[in-house]
């Protein structure tokens, strides 16, 4: 599992990590990561521009340098304001050689080490001008910590923030490295240990990963005494004569689950079309351990209000999202994209794309429900505050369908027991991988990712990543 920390926590971990190793001994660690990093990945003879700021960050960039510098490499440093800089950071570099620039020119590589965690979202004046330069020159960017300007707390990414292939980033993850848009800022994260650990607290966000699964086994797992009804089944209020095709696909991934038994209760036609497609469906009523509404349906309260009657945990997807309670009070998972979320809440498509997070929580709240945020890397947001994002999957899997094939598997998961945090955020990994188990580079039907669930679920119950 990856974990990222707030600021502030980070900070105290630092404060207290210093006291063991010295003022100055994680700033020594970080540059002499971050320099190992630059000579594994910069060809010996290309030269280097490290963009520097105040305070640490630069200061972990300087030190970086002239270790890079000594080693032979052509090194130089454009600072952002002489007056305010890493004093002994700047000696140890002029007195390796690191020749000092006014900005950068032709590099093809550039060292972001303008600012670190402390800094706010958004970058002005010369830091801006050298990051529109970054976005059209070509060069290839890695981020000290963060990419500058990203909003560290709230993966928050404004215009004028840079773009990096690769982040070094050290202590712990940070929010904005796993949360987007700004996690997809940050390219590839590599993750240095300098001796924090043991000084953080409970982490803000977290990422599952398929070698996580060992700790969900013994909730979806059936035993030697287990039966049909035992292990979980879930209802199903999906699909529209506009949408058949909704309902089967939501069917199809409650299958690829750990239910036992699927009840479609919709439509009669849809029904006959359903079973067509999967004859172990039942298009009966009776008990069920959680429902599914709202995909490809009807836009009417019926369904939504058929199921909030039954008193079992529920997923709402779709048009079921415009016929919520006032509060719900069963486990609930919301799981709508940026269009709908917008509509939730009366805002703007962008201003959710802007600031998914933000406004995950402000309907997890609002709604008293878990919030399954659908995008390039979702968000799973508990009214509780706690908040998992999820980083697998492929382009490929913006296609029509994948979203109702997600509604059923986590449905299928709420069925066998897990909570609506756990059953979203278990949901998203395991939809993700699958669909790049079917085709990593190319197209995929939400058909094809429905079919692939089964056996990634079993080996995610594991606890193997591979």
């Amino acid at each position: 599992m990856l974990r990222a920390h707030l600021v502030e926590d980070i900070r105290r971990a630092e404060d207290a990590a210093a006291e063991r190793v010295g003022p100055d001994g994680l700033m020594q660690r970080a540059a002499h990561a971050l320099a190992d990093h630059l000579e594994a990945v910069v060809p010996a003879d290309e030269p280097v521009v490290f963009l520097i700021g105040p305070g640490n960050n630069g200061g972990d960039g300087l030190f970086a340098a002239a270790r890079l510098r000594r080693s032979g490499r052509p090194v130089r440093a454009c600072l952002l304001s002489a007056e305010r800089i890493h004093v002994a950071g700047l000696r140890e570099a002029q007195s390796a050689g690191v020749t000092i620039v006014d900005r950068p020119r032709d590099e093809k590589w550039l060292v972001d080490a303008l600012f670190g965690i402390g800094a706010n979202a958004g970058l002005t004046e010369t830091a801006a001008q050298w990051a529109a330069w970054a976005r059209t020159s070509g060069a290839h960017v890695i981020a000290v910590d963060t990419p500058s300007g990203v909003g560290v707390g709230e993966g928050t990414c404004p215009e004028s923030a840079f773009s990096a292939h690769e982040t070094v980033t050290f202590g712990t993850h940070k929010v904005s490295g796993l949360v987007p848009p700004a996690s997809l800022a940050a390219g590839r994260i590599e993750l240095v240990d300098i001796g924090l650990a043991e000084f953080l607290g409970r982490a803000a966000v977290e990422v599952l990963e398929m070698s996580d699964g060992y700790r969900f086994a013994a909730h979806l797992t059936p035993v030697s005494a287990d039966h049909k009804y035992s292990r979980g089944v879930v209802g199903v209020l999906a699909g529209s004569g506009q949408y058949p095709g909704a309902a089967i696909l939501c069917v199809a991934g409650a299958l690829g689950g750990p239910t036992s038994m699927v009840r479609y209760l919709g439509e009669r036609d849809i029904s006959l079309a359903v079973i067509a497609a999967h004859p172990e469906v039942v298009a009966d009523a009776g008990r069920v351990q959680a429902f599914i509404v709202g995909s490809g349906g009807v836009d009417e309260p019926g369904p939504v209000n058929q199921a909030l009657a039954s008193g079992v945990p529920m997923l709402v997807d779709a048009t079921g999202l415009k016929h919520l309670p006032e509060l719900f009070d069963v486990d609930a998972l919301l799981t709508p994209h940026a269009g709908e979320l917008a509509l939730m809440l009366g805002v703007d498509r962008a201003a959710i794309e802007a600031e998914p997070l933000r406004h995950a929580r402000l309907a997890a709240t609002r709604w008293d429900a878990t919030v399954l945020l659908k995008g390039a890397h979702t968000l799973v947001v508990a009214p509780d505050g706690r908040v998992r994002v999820n980083h697998s999957g492929t382009p490929w899997l913006a296609t029509a369908g994948a979203g109702d094939v997600l509604a059923g598997f986590a449905g299928s998961l709420m069925s066998a027991g897990l909570d609506a945090f756990d059953a979203g955020s278990v949901a998203a990994l395991i939809h993700g991988v699958a669909a790049q188990e079917v085709n990593p580079g190319g197209p995929i039907t939400a058909s094809q990712v429905a079919e692939r669930l089964p056996r990634v679920l079993a080996r995610f119950l594991t606890g193997v990543a591979a």
